[in-house]
């Protein structure tokens, strides 16, 4: 079973999971999964091959407080089995309700989820300094008492307490890519580099151990994209196109880009860190780097978007 169908790597933005405060709860995750599933369906139609990647901040959030509140009765679960976690549990999600889109529409095509680790430098500069918050709030004297007795580095967040922060380290290698880029060849529909991969370093002797780190989704679909030939990379998130001068009266679309062009708008801080930012950053490697097509869009638009009617697109 083989296809020459186009190959697509889809980064599927957190907001494709949870779309607010009031629906969080697992069913509410798999509706959101499977409205997005349809778009991504679209795709395949369309032609295309496609290896779905998403974020899983919100997910590994929920398993870190479970575990806080659990903690005087059982072990707590380690950030990087977090994340394997929910790469197992959003995949399942995925491939469920890519499945049932598939049974709809009479299409006959397999999907799998490859549970990914992700090779970092433990030298990685961001080891010596983290800056990546992730779970729960708390007082200084608990802050304080973590420290001391669990290791952890925490700082003050803008007045409303304290919480741990955690290397965010580039990712350097797939462990996983021969397997995902075999199975995409074979016709399999793939969800892969979850919450951009378990993050794992490796000894002297060359054995991989997980860290506890948070590697950035789109720098790590970015990689595999480039390393299995992704015809087209595609960044899903919550706007149609990416802007200059975000919110502002004069704000202004982009519809198709250089990456010079693009490189010149991230320097003069059009983008916002932790937001657009690191999605265009994400793509300035990807073509960078070999690739020749990137996109940014919002889910409801991915079929347009590859057929050249919705999104930025940009290219080398």
């Amino acid at each position: 079973m083989t296809t020459n169908g186009k190959l697509a790597v889809v980064a599927v933005g957190g907001n494709s999971l949870i779309k607010d405060k009031n629906h969080q709860s697992v069913p509410d995750q798999y509706a959101a999964a499977a409205e997005t599933m349809v778009h991504i369906a679209d795709m395949i139609e369309a032609g295309y091959r496609v290896v779905i990647t998403h974020g899983n901040g919100p997910q590994v959030g929920f398993i870190l407080l479970r575990s806080e509140i659990a903690r005087s009765q059982i072990h707590p679960v380690p950030l990087d089995s977090c994340g394997a976690d929910t790469q197992g549990a959003i995949g399942y999600n995925f491939q469920m309700a890519l499945g049932n889109e598939f049974k709809k529409r009479g299409i006959k095509k397999p999907v799998v989820t490859v549970v990914t680790q992700v090779l970092v430098d433990k030298n990685d500069k961001s080891f010596k300094k983290p800056s990546k918050p992730i779970g729960e709030f708390y007082t200084e004297a608990e802050a304080k008492e973590r420290i001391a007795k669990d290791k952890w580095d925490m700082v003050e967040d803008a007045g409303r307490g304290w919480r741990r922060v955690v290397a965010s380290p580039l990712p350097i290698e797939i462990i996983e890519e021969d397997a995902i880029k075999t199975l995409a060849e074979r016709g399999f529909m793939v969800v892969a580099v979850g919450g951009g991969g378990i993050p794992v370093v490796k000894d002297d002797a060359g054995i991989l151990h997980g860290t506890a780190a948070v590697i950035d989704k789109d720098f790590a679909s970015a990689l595999l994209a480039s390393n299995i030939g992704a015809d087209v990379f595609v960044i899903s998130t919550a706007v149609e196109k990416a802007c200059l001068n975000f919110g502002k009266p004069d704000q202004k679309t982009l519809d198709k880009v250089t990456v010079a062009e693009l490189e010149k708008y991230c320097a003069e801080g059009h983008f916002k860190p932790g937001s657009m930012l690191p999605k265009c950053e994400a793509i300035i490697k990807f073509l960078k780097n070999g690739g020749k097509h990137a996109i940014i869009t919002n889910p409801e638009n991915l079929a347009r978007a590859v057929k050249g009617k919705a999104g930025t697109h940009v290219y080398p």
